[in-house]
């Protein structure tokens, strides 16, 4: 589906799109990863990072671009405390974050590779920061891969640290820690 001028369209995910997001993100993985990361790291990430967070679609955070009837774009946010789906299960993943005092969390970004640098990804971070705003949260924060860097940086969200990540195989994963004020 798309808008009048030909542009994906933007709508929430639901559960039925699962699958098709799962392609999408492994799809998207399989691409962009390589293009960052050494083989083996790249392998580890495709792997372990392209996961469907429900938490994230049954709460009404996570969008899709549709075009055509394919999915081409997901990302979203989270009023929730889990940072990235590839952190494990922690029991404060639930937790509801204070909006006064927290960032919302930017999650899960993924465009396929034959529609990148169309602005996808901006769209959706317009999306997630109107709505993260609308509840009151004053800032984003994210975890960010390589790939995503560039799309971050002239969004406007400032590198905060460098990390390692263990992904679940031991391998580690180059990622940087971000934030932007989005309140007045």
């Amino acid at each position: 589906m798309t808008d009048a001028v030909g542009f994906p369209s933007l709508r929430v995910a639901t559960l039925e799109d699962e699958a098709a997001l799962d392609a999408l993100m492994k799809e998207s993985a399989a691409v962009l990863f390589p293009r960052f990361y050494d083989e083996a790291r790249a392998r580890s990430a495709m792997r372990f990072v392209p996961v469907v967070d429900r938490m994230l679609i049954e709460d009404g955070t996570y969008y899709v671009l549709e075009a055509g009837g394919d999915l081409v774009a997901c990302g979203g946010w989270s009023r929730r405390d889990r940072l990235y789906t590839g952190s494990g299960d922690a029991p404060t993943d639930a937790r509801p974050l204070d909006p006064a005092t927290e960032a919302a969390r930017v999650r899960a970004m993924f465009v396929r590779a034959d529609w990148t640098r169309r602005g996808l990804g901006r769209r959706i971070l317009e999306a997630c920061e109107a709505a993260a705003r609308a509840e009151g949260f004053r800032e984003l924060a994210l975890m960010s891969t390589l790939p995503g860097l560039p799309l971050y940086l002239a969004y406007g969200f400032e590198a905060v640290e460098e990390v390692e990540i263990a992904l679940p195989d031991g391998v580690t994963l180059p990622c940087v820690t971000m934030t932007m004020r989005i309140g007045g």
